[in-house]
């Protein structure tokens, strides 16, 4: 990937629906420019943009599982979590003998979730469920890692939108998902940056529409822009688990500390003695190394970390990956 690739990659991260024609005044390069290599990116699974619902208001609980299982096993039963739909991240850890999967149960519907299944499962040896209790999320709270960081001038120049139609502004209480939304939200889990004009015709709404109920939807929050990346394709190979033992007392702040840090692409308060998980991924080993002894090291409230690094991963973001790529859903 060269500096182009990355920079437009970075704008998406700052906003996954940013015009071409910014992205492109950003890279240094021509909106036909900016848009073709964004297509090329996405061919080759280095990246997706999608937009999916908002973190708040399902009734769901997110739970992490660490499974042991013998190693033999571990490459079928990780595939095989990773066909599930109510897995969103599935990775073989620790050398093989360990799978951590990110899952969802719904309280009313509980014995069709992994978690009641896993234990009749004759590769398992053992597992550990954390459900989650708060995530960290917000601008901050997003994997920042390259080496050329956007300047805030460039950041500026991706979110303004003076050429933007000025309305109103909507209630953020009033912006939930409906049944109505249904065509609206398959297209934009699909391709998150699928324009108004396409959006309307497979909708069958007018633009004018679409254009208010996602300006709606998007700044009331009950709809999120998930840019999923390829981190390998970009020179970033260790991945990593972090289990942290927090003083309950610095819980929150710990976790907004880490969560703003660049390398940094997940990290939520769960339950167990462990009771903080961050998700780190750095360009090599020596690079997680200082990530750990210089970031996570000095912060007064962390007693214990338990590093567990990612073999592979079969399932990022609900999204499935072959060979290091991204795979159309």
């Amino acid at each position: 990937m060269d500096q182009i690739d990355r920079r437009i990659v970075q704008c998406l991260l700052q906003d996954g629906r940013a015009p071409f024609r910014r992205i492109a005044q950003v890279a240094s390069v021509s909106e036909q420019t900016a848009a073709r290599r964004y297509r090329a990116l996405v061919a080759d699974g280095a990246v997706r943009v999608r937009a999916l619902p908002g973190h708040g208001g399902s009734r769901e609980q997110t739970w992490f599982v660490r499974v042991q299982c013998r190693p033999d096993a571990a490459d079928a039963l990780a595939d095989a979590l990773a066909a599930r739909e109510d897995t969103s991240y599935v990775s073989v850890t620790s050398g093989g003998s360990e799978i951590v999967c990110q899952t969802r149960s719904d309280p009313t519907h509980p014995h069709g979730s992994v978690l009641h299944r896993l234990p009749r499962t004759a590769k398992v040896l053992g597992f550990h469920a954390y459900a989650v209790l708060h995530m960290h999320l917000g601008a901050d709270a997003k994997w920042r890692a390259f080496d050329e960081p956007l300047t805030p001038a460039e950041i500026a120049v991706l979110h303004d939108r003076d050429d933007a139609p000025t309305q109103p502004a909507s209630d953020p209480r009033t912006a939930v998902l409906t049944e109505k939304d249904a065509p609206l939200l398959a297209e934009l889990a699909q391709d998150g940056r699928t324009g108004v004009v396409d959006l309307a015709r497979a909708t069958g709404w007018s633009k004018a529409r679409v254009s208010a109920r996602l300006e709606e939807l998007l700044d009331g929050q009950a709809l999120r822009l998930a840019v999923d990346l390829a981190y390998a394709r970009f020179g970033f190979h260790a991945t990593a688990y972090l289990w942290l033992t927090v003083n309950p007392g610095r819980l929150k702040a710990t976790g907004e500390a880490l969560s703003s840090h660049p390398e940094t692409t997940f990290a939520a308060a769960v339950t167990g003695s462990a009771n903080l998980l961050v998700t780190v991924t750095c360009r090599t080993m020596d690079d997680l190394y200082t990530y750990v002894t210089d970031k996570v090291g000095i912060l007064p409230a962390v007693t214990q970390v338990d590093v567990v690094p990612v073999l592979h991963r079969l399932k990022q973001a609900g999204t499935r990956l072959h060979q290091g790529r991204l795979t159309p859903s």
